[in-house]
């Protein structure tokens, strides 16, 4: 059997005294989609944090395809095939659009025939290339997220993490994001969703974790949660 694409066991995480994840864990089949689900504050974007590097679990572990990464820098979790899209978009401003795309570039690790070059990158997002020469700053914001997406495309990653990708983005630009989505996870991509919009996550995810207060409130297939009984209004608020 392969290994998950990304695994985490027993995390425990802080920011200071503060004690923000508890024991989370979580695993994330090859070529699946993972729904991350959780209130504001519910230990969401520390959960992304730790499993790219930014912060170091004090107890637990990382592992992406069987590897460990537990507290590597950044750059050696990207090195293994991990790219984040984070929340916020977080584009390079003074850079162009273009220029954004290709400062993030790096080779296949895998071998695959088919890799992610700003050619197919435009061809997705056909509006960046339209905006190639602008400055990203300059952009809108659904464009901004685009271009966060083709960004951490253009690493050629095993796994995709996306933090609130539809996050202050128009109905339409939701929709185009998510398009995009299904189409990645069709394409094989390992994925972790991270979304406050519920809804948008029953959509495409096969697996669903809900965090509460740091913990893990429910961890299986999304098909499961009715079964299972779980009280989303309790965990994720108005449902």
């Amino acid at each position: 059997m392969a290994a998950d694409a990304l695994a985490l066991h027993e995390i425990d995480a802080y920011y200071g005294d503060s004690h923000v994840l508890h024991g989370v864990s979580l695993r994330l089949g090859e070529g699946r989609l993972l729904g991350l689900l959780g209130r504001n504050g519910a230990g969401k974007t520390t959960t992304m944090s730790v499993t790219v590097g930014l912060v170091p679990p004090r107890q637990g572990r990382v592992a992406v395809y069987g590897r460990p990464v537990t507290g590597r820098a950044p750059e050696i979790v990207a090195a293994h095939g991990v790219a984040l899209v984070p929340q916020g978009r977080r584009v390079f401003r003074s850079l162009t659009v273009r220029e954004n795309l290709a400062v993030a570039a790096r080779a296949p690790r895998d071998g695959r025939a088919v890799a992610w070059t700003l050619d197919t990158v435009y061809d997705v997002f056909p509006r960046l290339r339209e905006r190639h020469r602008q400055f990203a700053g300059s952009l809108s914001g659904g464009e901004q997220q685009m271009l966060a997406i083709g960004r951490a495309l253009m690493a050629n990653p095993r796994v995709l993490l996306m933090d609130e990708p539809s996050e202050g983005l128009a109905p339409q630009i939701v929709a185009e994001v998510m398009a995009t989505i299904r189409t990645l996870k069709a394409q094989g991509l390992s994925i972790v969703l991270v979304e406050q919009n519920a809804r948008l996550v029953f959509e495409v995810a096969d697996d669903v974790v809900i965090l509460n207060s740091g913990r893990v409130a429910f961890a299986g297939a999304a098909a499961e949660l009715t079964a299972a009984g779980v009280d989303l209004s309790q965990h994720l608020g108005v449902f």
